[in-house]
């Protein structure tokens, strides 16, 4: 059974003569401990669909079933619990709340759990260190580089250990060698077991993961897996 599979899911914004299909009758399964990179172009629809795989937006129709269980009738509670407990978003812009020390960050979304202080602390601090961050716990954003930006986001994501993580164009704002720094991050999850859910236009980006999907006006053109990858 896969652990994520969507059925013919549309997205139509202005529905009538001017509509909008930003997905247009998508259909893919994604097996757990997958390295998948989603690539296209401005406007293909590649983000829309994350939204849908984060369970940040729903569709106009079609299905969509996790780890074997619709999402369709699930109210915002289930879907929130779903999405703190299961999958770790990375955003390229960080996200970052700025008055909170890099490890404060890591620790908010486990203060929505509910989880005792002495174990978030344990998790942030094993976070930061995998990220390679275990010199920067007490710092500020404004104090780090935008690479170490990102990387404290990733161990926020992360440090909770979630099934899925999605990264949506997470070396976006960042030099080659931080952007470099990041997919060894996410190669590394997913060789520890991770499903790797990775949202870019870059194709050189795209490359690292094990399978491409390629998206172009809201429908899937290309599916394949990547033999040259890691």
């Amino acid at each position: 059974m896969s652990l994520i599979e969507i059925k013919d899911i549309y997205k139509i914004y202005n529905p009538g003569e001017n509509e909008v299909r930003a997905l247009d009758g998508v259909s893919l399964n994604i097996d757990r401990g997958e390295f998948v990179a989603i690539v296209g172009q401005s406007g293909s629809g590649k983000s829309t669909l994350m939204n849908m795989l984060g369970l940040l937006d729903v569709p106009s129709s079609g299905e969509y079933f996790l780890d074997g269980e619709s999402v369709a009738n699930m109210n915002d509670d289930q879907l929130s619990e779903i999405r703190n407990k299961q999958i770790g978003f990375i955003f390229q812009g960080f996200n970052l709340i700025s008055s909170l020390t890099a490890q404060e960050n890591v620790e908010l979304p486990l203060i929505y759990r509910g989880m005792r202080a002495e174990q978030r602390h344990k998790l942030s601090v094993e976070a930061l260190e995998k990220v390679g961050l275990s010199h920067r716990l007490n710092h500020l954003p404004k104090q780090m580089s935008g690479g170490q930006q990102q990387r404290v986001a990733i161990a926020r994501a992360v440090a909770a250990r979630p099934p899925i993580i999605l990264a949506d164009e997470p070396t976006g704002n960042l030099d080659s060698r931080s952007g470099e720094d990041v997919m060894q991050i996410l190669t590394t999850l997913y060789k520890e077991g991770r499903t790797v859910i990775l949202i870019t236009h870059d194709n050189g980006i795209a490359e690292r993961a094990k399978r491409v999907i390629r998206i172009q006006d809201g429908q899937v053109i290309d599916d394949f897996i990547n033999e040259n990858a890691e």
